[in-house]
């Protein structure tokens, strides 16, 4: 029997919400972030003052993004790189498999990318008998378990060192006690031969920069450095809105990166390319192409006040402070970005009628928007979703219905207290009993009101 994806995520959550197994290694996995993001946050002398920057330049940024990716453009074309404007997934797809077809591609090795699972680009090259493997250690496990990333940063953060172990073991035939260190050196001993053998090398944007047209990447493994360094042809796909205006601009944002998202001071390896190998140079890519991909971008950016979200910097610093996420983890979301972020976005890049649900996910704490390095009001955009989605009439008929009712006691005193406690208690249970969930019980009205007590009491 199918359902629906709202369907699946009160499934799939409750499912989590209640595994404490789960519960154990995400909480465990996120209090790792607890201890070290405060120790990382020492190093800016007024981190308020360092958000308050990278807020103003992301805005201006979203404000006029059509100059800065026409700026982009020019610079990256110069020194001869291609660009590639993808109006969606599809096309996206369509132009990166008419690269590989050229290049004669059988092999690509490809870079930590969360806008490549969005448009499910390994699955595209798996149907044209391209083989596409992953070279972080994080997504290479999760590729090998045949799932999805659990988290923006951390993509097995769902799994523990055991259950790698295990998984290693049936897949690899490793020893089922092997260690951390184990495994780690046993994929780098098979990647070291992958990368040199690839015809392509695929991978994200951290940033693109105007005015300098190149894209800054940065890592903890050295797999991206890797990845574009040793084939023929390097493909970059990155979101229109990673955009900032000058390379000065990477003093502020890799530091507030790293900090929000692993705790570090600034990541190990990071990398400014502008476009493929010079004839001075003696590394890198013959080829370079960065596709710049709308795939309902656009449609967030016409929105007037959701279109700050647009400024996320992919820290998934959201993510590790909410209370929701904590419990039902990152695969409940059922879409590529998942916690508070990906509950604000998603319904603009992929429908608001089949994600709308995403926006009361939520327990509107407002612990997301306190974490967020770009202050991003995200508890706020939560609440215009929900406006928005009853204004484009999704919401149900019941709950049209009650709100109406609800609407017309609330506005007249007569009303309200002509209506017994018996038939309020009835209205309740029947129009709000689905809202308030299985596990709670709707609370009961006493016989009398605030109102009829006031007045016994002071005997009006």
């Amino acid at each position: 029997m199918s359902h629906t994806v709202f369907e699946d995520f009160i499934i799939d959550s409750e499912e989590k919400a209640f595994d404490l197994e789960h519960r154990r290694k995400i909480n465990f996995n996120i209090g790792k972030y607890d201890i070290s993001v405060p120790k990382g946050k020492t190093q800016f002398s007024n981190l308020e003052l360092a958000r308050q920057r990278a807020a103003a330049l992301k805005y201006r940024v979203t404000e006029k993004l059509d100059k800065y990716l026409t700026e982009f453009e020019s610079n990256f074309t110069k020194r001869g790189g291609k660009v590639i404007w993808a109006e969606d997934g599809k096309e996206a797809i369509k132009e990166i498999l008419e690269i590989a077809t050229q290049y004669k591609t059988k092999k690509v090795v490809k870079a930590k990318s969360m806008v490549t699972e969005e448009i499910h680009l390994n699955h595209a090259f798996e149907e044209k008998n391209i083989i596409s493997l992953e070279t972080d250690l994080g997504e290479y496990i999760v590729q090998l378990a045949g799932e999805t990333p659990y988290h923006i940063i951390t993509p097995v953060m769902h799994k523990s060192k055991e259950d790698i172990a295990e998984l290693f073991n049936e897949k690899k035939g490793l020893d089922i006690n092997s260690t951390p260190e184990q495994i780690a050196n046993y994929v780098r001993t098979i990647l070291r031969h992958e990368f040199t053998s690839a015809e392509m090398g695929v991978s994200g944007g951290n940033f693109l920069i105007a005015d300098t047209g190149s894209v800054a990447l940065t890592e903890n493994e050295g797999n991206i450095v890797m990845s574009m360094s040793f084939p023929k042809v390097h493909i970059a796909i990155v979101g229109i809105e990673k955009m900032i205006p000058s390379l000065t601009d990477l003093d502020l944002f890799w530091p507030l990166l790293a900090t929000h998202g692993t705790g570090q001071q600034l990541t190990a390896y990071n990398s400014i390319v502008s476009g493929p190998k010079q004839a001075e140079e003696t590394d890198g890519p013959e080829e370079m192409y960065v596709v710049l991909l709308d795939n309902g971008r656009s449609k967030l950016l016409a929105q007037t006040e959701q279109r700050r979200a647009l400024s996320c910097i992919r820290c998934g610093a959201c993510l590790n402070g909410c209370p929701v996420y904590k419990n039902i983890g990152g695969h409940a979301y059922g879409t590529t970005y998942s916690g508070p972020i990906g509950a604000v976005i998603t319904p603009h890049l992929r429908g608001m009628k089949q994600f709308k649900h995403l926006s009361y996910a939520s327990s509107l704490c407002g612990k997301c928007t306190e974490v967020c390095p770009v202050k991003i009001d995200l508890h706020k955009l939560l609440l215009l979703n929900r406006r928005d989605a009853v204004a484009q009439g999704f919401s149900p008929k019941t709950e049209k219905f009650s709100m109406f009712i609800f609407k017309k006691m609330m506005l007249s005193r007569t009303a309200l207290d002509k209506a017994s406690p018996k038939i309020k208690n009835f209205g309740l249970k029947t129009f709000f009993r689905k809202a308030w969930g299985d596990r709670r019980e709707i609370p009961a009205i006493t016989t009398k009101s605030f109102n009829q007590l006031w007045k016994e009491q002071r005997g009006i």
